[in-house]
């Protein structure tokens, strides 16, 4: 497993997509954050904290994670190697555990950098150093278990499909559905007692409460049980084939 998941990544910074992805991330955060006149610039707004960040990051990572899984498995079938990677003396869970880490790290590169957004915030506060690292942390932790959970969701999408295209499409519909949907649902007032259960199924909503610096365990079993649920999902999917036979 550990052989593959280094093949994967490896695969991914030695092309243009694993790069593209980190700097894309970047430079539209660092655009909106510090340049152009929006709600999220630090500057116009007056505070100096990193909500902006962990507000854009969501709705980046909505097409650019699907960029990154598009490929993992659909290229795999497309190319005819599919057959070759399941025959290795390798279980289906590893081969899928190794793609899905590949794609977390890459998710981790990409966020990594703008851990220097922190040393910023924390020079432009006054008095100097007046932040709230807890909220913070918390955000970087929701952060983090979202793009996995986009992985997750990404990693299934391209198990069914040889269509690079449609495994990104399909990855963006389902994250977009996924992180905003059951926030939509939950506005439009029509379960009655069970609008809040409705809203409890969002990731949006759980990554608002980690963001908010503290840690339930609520969140994380949902973050885990989601990426759980797509990753078997992946499983059944790829065991499909020999149902075919």
């Amino acid at each position: 497993m550990f052989v593959l998941f280094k093949k994967e990544l490896s695969s991914f910074l030695s092309s243009l997509i694993g790069y593209i992805t980190i700097i894309v991330f970047l430079i539209v955060n660092g655009v909106f954050l510090w340049v152009v006149n929006t709600e999220f610039n630090i500057f116009d707004f007056g505070l100096a904290n990193l909500d902006g960040l962990f507000i854009l990051a969501p709705w980046i990572f909505l097409f650019l994670i699907p960029a990154i899984t598009m490929k993992m498995f659909a290229e795999e079938k497309k190319n005819g190697t599919i057959e070759l990677l399941l025959t290795k003396p390798l279980s289906d869970i590893s081969i899928i555990g190794a793609k899905f880490l590949a794609g977390v790290v890459l998710v981790m590169l990409s966020v990594l950098p703008t851990l220097i957004y922190i040393i910023s915030i924390y020079k432009l506060g006054m008095p100097a150093g007046n932040l709230d690292i807890a909220s913070i942390t918390g955000s970087y932790i929701g952060l983090f278990l979202l793009g996995a959970v986009f992985v997750s969701i990404g990693l299934f999408c391209s198990s069914i499909t040889d269509n690079q295209i449609v495994a990104f499409v399909l990855a963006v519909f389902l994250c977009a559905a996924g992180y905003i949907g059951f926030e939509l649902l939950y506005n439009l007032k029509i379960f009655g007692n069970a609008d809040l259960f409705i809203k409890s199924l969002g990731i949006s909503n759980h990554y608002s409460s980690i963001s908010r610096g503290v840690i339930d365990t609520r969140d994380l079993i949902y973050y885990l049980s989601a990426m759980a649920l797509f990753l078997l999902l992946t499983k059944i999917s790829l065991e499909s084939r020999n149902w075919k036979k």
